[in-house]
């Protein structure tokens, strides 16, 4: 059975006119059980982990300010929230949705979460929403318990990963690989194991060319034995934070491929959902959607 972490704490309430659509995380399960892609069966609700697993990867200094609301004014505003200790709480109960989603995928293949992708959360710092990089708690849980030895992080977000490949710059263990708008936030951007800066208003086509060569390159080169999958929906046309040109039906295309790549080489994978900034929120809700269908129907 298909798996995925969900929790009412995701929907955090923000400021009116706060550019971040927190309501998706309330809508996305909803329409997966109204069309009967899911049932309440699939979901579990993770908690909040053990600190040793999310100081395993960031500065415990910066981790216990976080939790105690103590980080700067300026380290603050890099978040683009309002913090507070449900904000931290939420962000904690996101990463372990992720570590229990690694537990998922190693006995069903694959593993979701509604939330996470929090790629820029840096070892010492967070930014760009967010705090705590789920993926990369994930990775070095799965590590340190001796579950895995090789694991591939594909970024397809529109922004590059630049907190996930500053943890895993000297970690032969985990190879990082991001591909992104070339003229998107962040500006200044990291070092990946491999990068790759797209040109604005790249096309379906071109962008999936471009990752049906690169990925099974690197899974034969690499030979992960675990793949974390970082799935934004934010490199369509209509988001308002990305530079790329692709469709509903591009984006689609994009999972059914990494996804299909990942269950014909029954290498196991965890989803998290990354961003979406598009004005319509039924086009974020439907593109994040397509994912949870392509796992069913793949899987399942």
């Amino acid at each position: 059975m298909l798996k995925i972490a969900y929790h009412p704490i995701y929907k955090h309430p923000l400021p009116e006119g706060h550019r971040f659509p927190m309501l998706k995380y309330e809508l996305l399960p909803q329409q997966l059980i109204h069309e009967g892609t899911c049932t309440e069966a699939n979901f579990f609700e993770p908690e909040i982990p053990n600190d040793k697993y999310i100081v395993a990867v960031h500065d415990p200094e910066y981790f216990y300010d976080l939790l105690n609301i103590m980080i700067s004014p300026k380290m603050a505003r890099k978040i683009g929230f309002p913090l507070s200790e449900e904000l931290v709480e939420r962000e904690r109960i996101i990463a372990d949705g992720t570590i229990k989603g690694c537990e998922y995928a190693l006995k069903n293949g694959i593993a979701m979460n509604i939330a996470g992708g929090t790629h820029h959360a840096y070892s010492d710092h967070g930014e760009a929403f967010c705090m705590l990089n789920d993926q990369a708690i994930g990775a070095r849980y799965l590590l340190n318990k001796g579950l895995v030895k090789k694991i591939l992080i594909v970024d397809l977000d529109v922004h590059q990963g630049n907190g996930t490949a500053e943890i895993f710059q000297n970690d032969e263990s985990v190879f990082t690989f991001s591909m992104h708008g070339a003229s998107n936030y962040p500006f200044k951007k990291e070092e990946s194991d491999l990068d790759i800066a797209l040109p604005k208003g790249t096309n379906d086509e071109t962008y999936l060319s471009i990752l049906k060569k690169e990925l099974p390159r690197l899974i034969k080169n690499i030979q992960p034995d675990f793949i974390f999958y970082l799935c934004g929906v934010d490199i369509l046309e209509s988001d308002k934070l990305g530079t790329l040109g692709l469709t509903l039906e591009g984006c689609k295309k994009r999972d059914e491929f990494v996804l299909s790549t990942c269950h014909r080489l029954k290498i196991p994978v965890q989803c998290s959902m990354g961003g979406g900034y598009s004005p319509d929120i039924k086009i974020i809700v439907n593109a994040h959607a397509n994912t949870f269908r392509i796992a069913q129907r793949l899987y399942f």
